[in-house]
């Protein structure tokens, strides 16, 4: 059971890498570079205080260790087809002083549990921007495929988590992409009530 979660995590993360990518260089979506340099260097931050937490392995927090993957990934093909140019905001910004500061008291304290946890809560915090758009528009801007996807892994690695943080780290995976889903289904539904209403209003016109 636990090689079959892993399997499909890999699975999962490794469909919607190639996708996304594929996406950049067609020249789909245009992801800001500055927010997945902060995503690379927080999952980055958040796999290595787990692996020091314990005896742990790559595989015992499989969902992080493919996330990192993907990260660094996507932030390569953004830099080769997508725009290099996007700058970091204020909140980009604050999100990785914040991580940069959580990774020096680790290396000072080497308190592997709290700098982890801490890590966590930024990576929900770092949710906000989309989740904020998405609340505000008035249509879906999101991709269902791409984030189902990311989704799905993080629950299937449950079966092949070792450890409260690797637990932690999927959790607070699921309960974000969840929010953010929730939301793009308010955003298809407000969209398709908008154009019906639009349709209506014209057809009563043209009465």
């Amino acid at each position: 059971m636990r090689e079959t979660s892993i399997i499909a995590v890999v699975a999962i993360n490794f469909f919607i890498l190639v996708r996304y990518c594929w996406l950049i260089w067609k020249d789909r979506i245009k992801p800001a570079m500055a927010m997945w340099v902060f995503f690379s260097i927080a999952v980055g931050g958040s796999l290595v205080t787990y692996l020091s937490s314990g005896d742990y392995s790559f595989l015992d927090n499989i969902q992080n260790t493919t996330d990192l993957v993907f990260v660094l990934t996507v932030t390569v093909f953004v830099f080769i087809f997508g725009d290099r140019s996007t700058r970091f905001n204020t909140f980009d910004v604050g999100c990785l002083i914040a991580v940069l500061v959580i990774v020096v008291l680790w290396l000072i304290f080497q308190n592997h549990v709290v700098s982890n946890v801490s890590i966590q809560v930024i990576l929900v915090i770092a949710y906000f921007p989309v989740i904020s758009r998405i609340w505000k528009s008035n249509k879906n801007t999101e991709s269902f495929v791409v984030w189902i996807g990311l989704f799905l892994a993080p629950c299937i690695s449950l079966v092949s988590s070792k450890g409260v943080l690797a637990t932690i780290y999927s959790f607070r995976a699921i309960i974000s992409i969840s929010v953010l889903l929730a939301l793009m289904v308010r955003a298809e539904l407000k969209q398709r009530n908008d154009k019906e209403s639009k349709q209506a209003l014209l057809s009563h016109e043209e009465v």
